[in-house]
C-alpha cells in the first residue's frame, strides 16, 4: 500500500467509527428517553389515584400515555389493533412503542425471555404470567407499581388491575424482567 491508500484507509476507518458511535449514542438516548418523558398532570393524577400512589410516583409518561390511549380496547385473540388486541399483543406493542425493544409476539415465547424474580422484586416494565384453564403461561400482563399491572382482559379489554385480586391471583404463575 502506498501512502495515499493508507491515508484513505485511515480516514475511512475513522469515519466509520464516528458514524457508528453517533448512531449508537442516538439509539441509547432514544431507548432511555421513555424514562425522561414526564406524564401530563392529568395522566399522572388519573393513574396515581387508580394505583393508590403519589402523583410523583408516575414517572414514565410514555408508558402511561400508551396505557391511557389503549385502555378499554376490547380483547380479540390474535388482535393487534385498536379494534381488538390480545394480552401478548399488548405486551409486544408496549415494548415496541414505549421501550423501543422487540420481544416475541406470543406469550409462550415471551415467558422464555424473562429473568425470573420474586413478586416483591417486581419493577415497572416486568412481565407477569398466569396459568388460566390449566394452560401454562396462557396470559401475560405488564407490572406497573404498588401491586398493579396492565393487561388485556378477555371480558373487560385493556385495563389496570391489582395483582393480588383474589380471582386472578390464584392463576398467577411467575414474572420477571425482559432480558
Amino acid at each position: 500500500m502506498n501512502k495515499k491508500h493508507i491515508i484513505y484507509f485511515f480516514l475511512f476507518t475513522c469515519s466509520i467509527l464516528v458514524f457508528t458511535s453517533c448512531k449508537s449514542k442516538k439509539r441509547m438516548l432514544k431507548n432511555s428517553s421513555y424514562q425522561l418523558e414526564k406524564p401530563s398532570n392529568k395522566i399522572a393524577a388519573k393513574y396515581a389515584d387508580e394505583m393508590e400512589v403519589s402523583k410523583s410516583d408516575i414517572k414514565n409518561g410514555k408508558l402511561y400515555d400508551f396505557i391511557d390511549d389503549w385502555e378499554g380496547t376490547k380483547y380479540q385473540f390474535g388482535g393487534l389493533s385498536k379494534s381488538g388486541i390480545d394480552c401478548s399483543g399488548l405486551m409486544f406493542l408496549i415494548y415496541q412503542d414505549v421501550y423501543d425493544k422487540k420481544i416475541p409476539r406470543m406469550t409462550s415465547q415471551q415467558v422464555e425471555i424473562i429473568k425470573r424474580k420474586y413478586e416483591n422484586q417486581f419493577k415497572e416494565g416486568d412481565l407477569i404470567f398466569f396459568d388460566y384453564d390449566g394452560k401454562k403461561f396462557s396470559h401475560v400482563g405488564l407490572y406497573l407499581q404498588n401491586g398493579y399491572y396492565v393487561h388485556a382482559s378477555t371480558k373487560r379489554g385493556v385495563m389496570i388491575e391489582k395483582l393480588q385480586n383474589p380471582y386472578t391471583y390464584k392463576y398467577f404463575s411467575r414474572g420477571g424482567s425482559v432480558e
